[in-house]
């Protein structure tokens, strides 16, 4: 019990703040609004922060990542896998979140009277043409656009091939890389400073958001827990066992679950992909995963391979779009809605919360307000743990997969005999 509550302790005292919130919220109604300020605090830390922690997260993982030196097709493979597993968990997200609209019956139109309008700038971009929107969906006509939060998408990118030059420099680039390694963890840290004011922030916040919608947007968030378990015992049990007999036949099957034990206890225990990359590398190589695939794809899963935060970015992404009673109608928002979700899976941060990211993207890529962000930062916290056995768990077989395509059947085969 010791163990389950110090693992668990930030998530519980968080929700209780979130939980305490909406019972404020619920008892005193508009009356809260006077406690929005202590949330609007937390925003503006969680904000001032955001610009530095994407450059030096997504920078730092590229910069020092190894498998930037691995053979062609190795790394061939990987690109297939990793995307293959994330569009699959996109669309089985999206089709699960149309089926059980985890917003129906709640009333949006009262959320404009909480919640600043979205910004007419993303209203302009319907009437470009596609190319011209999407020119301006990923970069900026100057460099300082960099520095502002409603430009993620930009800065993703462009921290993406900063991270690529500095890792093809090799010696040379290694100073760079250990400095945006080590900024990288300094702006982490800064977050967990901030962190300790979360449970004040987002408590303060969320009353001040239930005196004004009332109960019935707790409803939502039931919903979308409980269709977040579904999907997560679908996607765990019948996909995994699916992509391992891709990989082996009904063998493969057989060694998968005979070795996903520990990653997924692991992956419960510590809410954190990062934390179980010795575990699954042990495990992987006991698949009958070769160690250089092992050591590649592992450590570069943990950073930009999450099917569980695809899930979750399906689910903020719709909660969103159900809360301002926007169309999902149409074919072309549909694979947007795919699109982003893919995209926030490969920002998440590998840490307990590291949520951050995916969801100023998300506000980023739609236009949505940013002080939506701890409305969406209540999903993340309340799926955690399950999406963590999917995003970390799913690397060993996709580990499992790439070595199929790398070196054959018949190699995983005679690795399994010795």
């Amino acid at each position: 019990m010791k163990l389950f509550f110090k693992t668990y302790k930030s998530s519980i005292i968080l929700l209780c703040s979130i939980v305490l919130g909406g019972a404020i919220g619920i008892i005193f109604g508009t009356k809260t609004s006077i406690l929005k300020p202590f949330g609007d605090l937390f925003l503006n830390l969680m904000f001032m922060i955001i610009v530095p922690l994407v450059f030096f997260n997504v920078t730092s993982a590229i910069a020092n990542m190894n498998g930037m030196k691995r053979l062609a097709k190795i790394m061939g493979s990987i690109v297939i896998v990793f995307f293959s597993t994330a569009l699959v968990a996109a669309i089985i997200g999206l089709i699960g979140a149309l089926i059980i609209n985890p917003t129906k019956g709640i009333d949006y139109s009262i959320i404009k009277k909480v919640i600043t309008e979205i910004p007419s700038s993303s209203q302009k971009l319907k009437h470009l043409g596609a190319l011209q929107q999407f020119v301006n969906t990923v970069t900026v006509t100057d460099f300082v656009g960099l520095f502002s939060k409603n430009n993620m998408l930009q800065l993703i990118l462009f921290s993406i091939l900063f991270g690529i030059s500095t890792a093809m420099l090799g010696e040379k680039g290694e100073p760079v890389a250990k400095f945006l390694e080590s900024a990288s963890n300094i702006v982490m840290n800064m977050v967990k400073i901030i962190m300790y004011y979360a449970p004040i922030g987002l408590g303060c916040y969320f009353a001040a958001i239930i005196g004004e919608l009332g109960p019935q947007i707790l409803q939502g968030y039931l919903r979308v827990f409980i269709l977040y378990i579904i999907l997560t015992v679908i996607y765990y049990l019948a996909f995994f066992t699916f992509y391992a007999f891709l990989a082996n036949g009904k063998d493969g099957v057989k060694t998968f679950w005979k070795n996903a034990l520990p990653p997924t206890i692991t992956s419960l225990a510590t809410c954190s992909s990062a934390a179980c990359i010795p575990i699954n590398l042990e495990a992987a190589k006991k698949m009958g995963v070769p160690e250089d695939i092992a050591e590649t794809v592992i450590p570069l899963g943990a950073n930009i391979h999450k099917d569980g935060s695809v899930f979750g970015g399906i689910m903020k992404i719709i909660f969103l779009f159900g809360l301002f009673g926007k169309n999902l109608n149409s074919i072309s928002t549909l694979l947007g809605i795919i699109l982003v979700a893919f995209l926030v899976g490969a920002v998440m941060g590998a840490i307990p919360g590291g949520g951050m990211i995916g969801e100023m993207l998300i506000l980023s890529v739609y236009g949505f307000p940013p002080e939506c962000l701890p409305i969406i930062a209540v999903i993340s916290t309340i799926i955690d743990a399950p999406a963590t056995v999917l995003n970390s768990t799913g690397n060993t077989v996709c580990a499992m997969m790439v070595t199929r395509m790398v070196e054959g059947k018949e190699y995983i085969e005679n690795s399994l005999r010795m």
